[in-house]
């Protein structure tokens, strides 16, 4: 069933985006570079409504409704990504209304994280070292959401086929992560990586994403809906995206933390 659900998301890829043909041999550093660059960095800024739905061992389940808006900083070469922002506003449910999840990520350093709690009228730091915990209770971690980055694993090209360039990474600070390696399995037309699978040190898999569902938005291949699964648990958090844009000239000065108790409305609806 795994196998056959990567071939039929493969196929649809295959068939929608075809600017890749006629590729090059690429080294796994490069493989990595334009995966990221797919999964976190095209157009120049993006918005996202959100609607994610949490289901624990007993099927009971818990829905959390966000906006996501993202700026990036430009670069000179589009498979370096440079710095970026992300501002992520909660709509529903009631308890987490108006709580706003702002990141400052870095590309030559740790990101600055921070969490507005309006029933405390607090705002919370969050350190390095939770990033690789829950977001608002979900089975995806605060890294997941603005990507880990690709210089804190050594990675290696384990596997390449029709469909699939198969990467193992490693973590280079291993007591700073709760998996021993993870591995990627990136479509070579479009390189958007359609499973990751965690593994403990013994070589068991623990901790499952896959990318359930696609389509192109604005020529870009865009995953809209994805599933975080704990095997462990058997429990699983599933992410579907709307109204899905890019390069809609959101502004900087928006990501900082003045706008963290003053939400703006405009990019927000």
């Amino acid at each position: 069933m795994k196998k056959k659900m990567l071939t039929v998301i493969a196929v649809v890829l295959a068939m929608a985006c075809s600017a890749f043909a006629g590729e090059k041999k690429l080294t796994v550093d490069e493989i990595i570079d334009k995966a990221n660059l797919v999964s976190y960095y095209q157009g120049k800024a993006g918005r996202a409504q959100v609607k994610m739905t949490i289901t624990d061992a007993r099927g009971g389940q818990r829905n959390r409704e966000f906006t996501i808006l993202r700026w990036d900083r430009p670069g000179d070469d589009e498979t370096f990504c440079e710095d970026q922002k992300f501002y992520v506003y909660f709509h529903r449910p009631a308890d987490v209304n108006k709580m706003v999840f702002l990141v400052h990520k870095y590309v030559r350093k740790d990101d600055d994280r921070w969490l507005f709690l309006p029933a405390l009228n607090l705002v919370k730091r969050i350190s390095s070292a939770d990033k690789r915990t829950s977001f608002v209770g979900s089975h995806f971690y605060y890294e997941d959401v603005s990507g880990r980055n690709i210089t804190d694993d050594t990675h290696e090209l384990v596997e390449t086929n029709d469909q699939f360039y198969v990467v193992k990474s490693t973590p280079k600070d291993p007591g700073s992560v709760e998996f021993a390696s993870f591995k990627s399995w990136i479509h070579r037309k479009t390189f958007v990586v359609i499973q990751t699978s965690y593994h403990d040190a013994g070589g068991k898999e623990f901790r499952q994403y896959k990318a359930e569902s696609y389509k192109s938005i604005q020529d870009y291949p865009t995953i809209t809906k994805s599933r975080m699964t704990d095997l462990r648990t058997k429990e699983h958090t599933v992410i579907d995206y709307s109204d899905v844009k890019y390069d809609v000239g959101v502004e900087e000065d928006i990501f900082t933390e003045r706008y963290l108790k003053r939400p703006p409305y405009k990019y927000l609806r």
